[in-house]
C-alpha cells in the first residue's frame, strides 16, 4: 500500500486522500465503530441494511472480513496507519454483501471523530453505497457532435478550420475536407468575414466568449439569397489554461431575422405613409416605404376618379382601368425601367386579368417573370422589352382597397435583389398596401370635402364688392388654415336705396365646411334683412331672433348639429351704413370688435359703439351710433383675429392696426393685404378679415331737394321741378319716364299721406326719385281693373324703374324709384355736374 501522503488504490476503485472529510449524514450513510486492532465494535441500522449483517453478527468481527479483495487488507492497515496522524481519509473501496455480490462503496473514516474507549483508540466509520454515473462513449459523442442540428467548427489560433460538423458544412456548401487549413474568408466570400474573423482573434486575445453575434450574408449552399445567423464563439482552454484556438457555434435564424425584418417595414410603414393629406404625396410615400427594402422597383397607379372627385364609377369585365400613375421609386436613379411617368394615365393590370381583377383580385404573386411568353410579348411589350434590358423576375401585385372603395394598383418588383418573391412576401405587400390605402382613401375624402368647403365658401362670400362710385372698397381674407381656405368669418358690401352702401363683417365660432355653412346662412339672412331697409340696429334684433331659432331648431343627439349650434352661439356680427348724400355712418355690433376711422389727416380714433351681446343670447338690446365719415378718409371693419395673435392682447394688437393704417397714400387694395402683413406675418389660429372703405360723398349739385305742401296743386310744378332739373344735368332724355315717376309718387303721397312732403332728385350711377311723407303706412302694388279711375300709379312705377321700393324714417317714410341712366348720357351728365 502506498504511503500515507500519497494516493492509493484499495480495490478496483481509485482513492485520493483528503486534510479532513465531509460530514457524516445519519440518514443516508452507514456507521461503524472500529478500535485500534480493527474490530468491529459498534454497527448502525443503516450498516445492516447495507451490507446485510445484524450487530449481532458484526461486532467482534475484524472489519476486514468486509473487504471483497483479500490484498485489500494490507491497503487497510496503511489507511489506517495514517487516520492515527489525526488527517482523516476518504475514498471508494470494495466490499462484499452478506449475499456474497460485489459492491463499490465510498468510505470516510472522520479523524474528528476519534473515541477513546477505555485504553483503546477507535474511529467512526461511514459508508455509502457508490452510485454509478452514467458514461457515454466516445462513438456516441462523436456522433451527436457531428450531426447535431447546430453548426459547429473549431479553428486553432491561426483562425483556421481543424474540425467542423455535418451541419455547418451543410451551411456553407464547402465540403469538409476543402474547409480544413483554410480560413473562412477564403471559403465563403459572402459573409462578413472580416468582422467574424475580427471576432473570433478578440475571443483569442481576451478569453471572453462571444454569444448571440448574429450578422447576413449568402454562402455556396444558396448563392441567390440572403440569410441570417446567430453565432456563438469560445476559447478552446488546455490542460495549462493555454488559449489553443476558437470553437464557434452556428444558428440558421432567417426565418426570425425576415419576421424581423417584415415587422420593421410594418412599423416604418405606418409612421412614414399618410403624413399628409395629399393623394399623390401619398401614393409615393408608400412606393419610398416599399423600395428599396422591399422591392427594386414599386409603382403606385390610382383610378382618375380618386383624382376628379367623382364616385367611383363600376369596372366593367373585360375593360382597362383608367388610371393615374401616382408613385413609383426604384433603386435605379429615375425610374428607367418605368413605361409611364408621374401624372401619365395607365391602364395596367398584371396579364392576364382586367379591370375586375382591382374589385376582385386579393393579390398577384409572379414569383418568376418570362418576357417572352405571349401574356407579356404580346399584351404588354413595352414592359417585356423592360424585364429583358432590366433584368426585372418577379412581381407582386396587389389591387389598393378601402372601405369597399377601389382606388387603384400598387405593384412592386424585383431585378437587383436576385430573390424571387415568396407567398410570405405578398403577406407583407397586402399589408403594406392595406395600411396606405385606408391613408389614401383618407386623403381622397378630405380633398373632396375640402373642395367642397371651398366651393361652397366661394359662393358665399362675394365675388365682387357691389359698393357704387360713392364708396371705395377694399378688402383681405386669411383662413386659419391657409391650405384649407375656409373659415367662419365673412364680409360683405352692398348697395342699399338712396344711394348709400351696406357693409356687413361677421365671425362664427369654428373652421372648416359646418362653419362655412353657418356663415352662409347669417350672409344671406343679413341680405334678406337688409333689402328690408332696417337700421343697423333693427337689423341685427332680427338676426339674433333668427339665430336662436335656428339652435332651437337643430336636433340634440346629432354631431353635425351639435356643431352648426355651436358655430352659430356666439356668432359676432358689425353692420354699418354709410350714407353719402348726408356723409354719415349708422352702424352697431353684436360682440364684435370696433370699426376704426382713420381721417384725412391721418388722425385715428375707433369710435364708441355699443357693444352689444354675441348673436344668440337673446334677451339683450342692440344700440345705433351714428358717425359722420369725411371724404378721404377710411373706415376699417375686421374680425378679432386680427388683433388677437398669440403674442398680444386686443389692446395691442388695436394700437398695431392703428400704426398700420396710417401709411401715406398707399392705394388702397395695396393697404389692406399690407396692413395684414405687418400685424401677422405668420399664420394664425384664427380666420382674419380686414375690410377698408373710403368715402367719396356726393356733391351738392348731385342731389336736389324740394319741400312741398299736401296739396294736389303742386304735382305738376314737381314734374316741372324735375324737368328742368334733369335737362341741367344732361338727361334730358330722361325728362319723360320720370315726369310720370316723380307725378304718381306725390300724388300717392298727397292721396294717402298727411302733412309736407319732399321730392329729392339724386344723380350718380343711377337717377334715384324719393318723396317722403309722414304717414307709416306702406304702399301697396296692386292690379287695377279696367273700370277703375285710380291704382295704377305704383303700377306704372314699377313698370318705369329698375327697382323701387319704400324705407322708413323717424318722421314717416320715403318711397324711392331708380331709373337707370343710359350709358351715353352718363358722362354727359357728368360733365354737366
Amino acid at each position: 500500500m502506498p504511503s500515507a501522503g500519497g494516493p492509493s488504490k484499495v480495490g478496483p476503485g481509485a482513492v485520493s486522500p483528503v486534510g479532513r472529510p465531509g460530514a457524516v449524514n445519519p440518514a443516508l450513510d452507514a456507521t461503524a465503530l472500529i478500535n485500534a486492532k480493527g474490530t468491529v465494535v459498534g454497527w448502525s441500522r443503516r450498516a445492516e441494511e447495507l451490507f446485510g449483517y445484524a450487530p449481532a453478527d458484526a461486532v467482534g468481527r475484524s472489519a476486514a472480513f468486509l473487504l471483497a479483495e483479500p490484498a485489500d487488507r494490507v491497503r487497510a492497515r496503511r489507511v489506517a496507519d495514517r487516520c492515527r496522524t489525526g488527517t482523516g481519509w476518504s475514498g471508494t473501496v470494495a466490499v462484499r454483501h452478506r449475499e456474497h455480490h460485489r459492491m463499490e462503496v465510498d468510505l470516510n473514516v472522520s479523524a474528528g471523530f476519534v473515541l477513546r474507549e477505555g485504553e483503546d483508540e477507535c474511529f467512526l466509520v461511514s459508508v455509502r453505497e457508490r452510485q454509478l454515473e452514467w458514461e457515454i462513449g466516445q462513438s456516441v459523442l462523436a456522433g451527436f457532435l457531428t450531426r447535431s442540428p447546430i453548426g459547429m467548427a473549431v479553428m486553432d489560433s491561426d483562425l483556421q478550420y481543424v474540425w467542423l460538423n455535418d451541419t455547418l458544412e451543410r451551411f456553407g456548401g464547402v465540403p469538409r475536407a476543402q474547409r480544413i487549413g483554410h480560413r473562412l474568408g477564403e471559403l465563403l466570400p459572402g459573409l462578413v468575414s472580416g468582422a467574424i474573423e475580427a471576432t473570433m482573434r478578440d475571443v483569442l486575445r481576451t478569453g471572453e466568449p462571444v454569444i448571440d453575434h448574429e450578422y447576413q450574408g449568402w454562402s455556396w449552399a444558396d448563392p441567390h439569397r440572403q440569410r441570417s445567423y446567430s453565432t456563438s464563439f469560445f476559447p478552446l482552454v488546455d490542460a495549462d489554461d493555454s488559449i489553443t484556438g476558437v470553437c464557434y457555434m452556428v444558428t440558421d435564424v432567417t426565418d426570425r431575422w425576415k419576421a424581423q425584418q417584415r415587422l420593421a417595414l410594418v412599423n416604418e410603414a405606418g409612421a412614414r405613409i399618410g403624413s399628409s393629406l395629399d393623394v399623390m404625396r401619398t401614393a409615393q410615400e408608400l412606393a419610398d416605404v416599399a423600395a428599396p427594402g422591399f422591392a427594386d422597383f414599386v409603382i403606385v397607379d390610382l383610378l382618375e376618379s380618386v383624382f376628379n372627385l367623382e364616385l367611383p364609377t363600376p369596372l366593367a369585365p373585360g375593360s382597362k382601368p383608367r388610371m393615374r400613375r401616382a408613385g413609383m421609386q426604384s433603386v435605379r436613379t429615375g425610374c428607367p425601367e418605368a413605361v409611364a411617368r408621374i401624372g401619365d394615365q395607365v391602364d395596367f393590370v398584371p396579364p392576364p386579368h382586367d379591370a375586375s381583377y382591382l374589385v376582385h383580385g386579393n393579390g398577384v404573386l409572379m414569383s418568376v417573370l418570362d418576357p417572352s411568353s405571349d401574356l407579356w410579348a404580346i399584351e404588354e411589350p413595352a414592359r417585356a422589352a423592360n424585364m429583358r434590358d432590366f433584368g426585372l423576375h418577379s412581381l407582386i401585385s396587389v389591387p389598393v382597397r378601402a372601405r369597399d372603395t377601389v382606388l387603384g394598383l400598387a405593384t412592386f418588383v424585383r431585378s437587383e435583389n436576385v430573390a424571387s418573391f415568396e407567398p410570405d412576401d405578398m403577406l407583407l405587400a397586402q399589408e403594406l398596401v392595406a395600411r396606405a390605402a385606408v391613408c389614401i382613401d383618407n386623403a381622397r375624402r378630405y380633398t373632396r370635402e375640402h373642395a367642397t368647403a371651398l366651393a361652397l365658401q366661394r359662393s358665399l362670400l362675394p365675388q365682387t364688392l357691389l359698393a357704387g362710385t360713392v364708396l371705395e372698397v377694399a378688402s383681405s381674407y386669411h383662413p386659419a388654415d391657409a391650405k384649407d381656405g375656409v373659415g367662419g368669418d365673412w364680409f360683405d358690401v352692398f348697395p342699399l336705396s338712396g344711394a348709400r352702401v351696406a357693409l356687413a363683417v361677421g365671425d362664427v365660432v369654428g373652421h372648416g365646411i359646418t362653419a362655412a355653412a353657418t356663415m352662409g346662412r347669417l350672409r344671406t339672412a343679413v341680405h334678406t334683412l337688409a333689402d328690408m331697409d332696417l337700421p343697423p340696429d333693427e337689423l341685427l334684433a332680427h338676426l339674433d331672433d333668427m339665430v336662436i331659432r335656428l339652435i332651437d331648431g337643430e336636433p340634440s343627439d346629432r354631431t353635425t348639429a351639435t356643431a352648426t349650434a355651436t358655430a352659430l352661439l356666439g356668432a359676432t356680427c358689425l353692420y354699418a351704413v354709410y350714407d353719402p348724400v348726408t356723409r354719415h355712418c349708422q352702424m352697431a355690433r353684436a360682440g364684435h370688435p370696433p370699426p376704426i376711422v382713420v381721417a384725412p389727416d391721418s388722425t385715428v380714433h375707433f369710435p364708441e359703439l355699443p357693444a352689444g351681446p354675441p348673436l344668440g343670447l337673446g334677451g339683450f338690446p342692440f344700440e345705433m351710433a351714428e358717425i359722420e365719415l369725411p371724404e378721404g378718409g377710411i373706415l376699417g371693419l375686421y374680425t378679432d383675429g386680427l388683433i388677437e395673435a398669440a403674442d398680444q392682447d386686443v389692446d395691442r394688437g388695436m394700437t398695431k392696426l392703428a400704426t398700420a393704417l396710417v401709411q401715406g397714400d398707399l392705394p388702397l387694395e395695396e393697404l389692406c393685404e399690407t396692413t395684414v402683413q405687418q400685424l401677422l406675418p405668420e399664420p394664425q389660429p384664427d380666420d382674419i378679415t380686414l375690410l377698408l372703405a373710403r368715402p367719396h360723398p356726393l356733391t351738392a349739385d348731385q342731389v336736389s331737394t324740394w319741400d312741398m305742401p299736401s296739396d294736389p296743386a303742386v304735382v305738376a310744378h314737381a314734374r316741372a321741378l324735375a324737368s328742368r332739373h334733369l335737362e341741367n344735368w344732361g338727361l334730358g332724355e330722361m325728362t319723360a319716364t320720370t315726369e310720370i315717376v316723380v307725378s304718381e309718387l306725390v300724388t300717392n303721397a298727397i292721396r294717402h299721406a298727411t302733412g309736407p312732403i319732399q321730392l329729392r332728385l339724386i344723380r350718380h350711377s343711377a337717377l334715384i326719385c324719393e318723396v317722403s311723407d309722414t304717414s307709416n303706412t306702406s304702399p301697396r302694388l296692386r292690379h287695377a281693373r279696367t273700370t277703375d279711375e285710380g291704382g295704377r300709379g305704383l303700377f306704372l312705377v314699377a313698370q318705369l324703374s329698375r327697382r323701387w321700393g319704400t324705407r322708413y324714417i323717424p318722421r314717416g317714410k320715403i318711397i324711392w324709384a331708380e331709373q337707370d341712366i343710359p350709358a351715353h348720357l352718363g358722362s354727359a351728365g357728368r360733365a354737366a355736374a
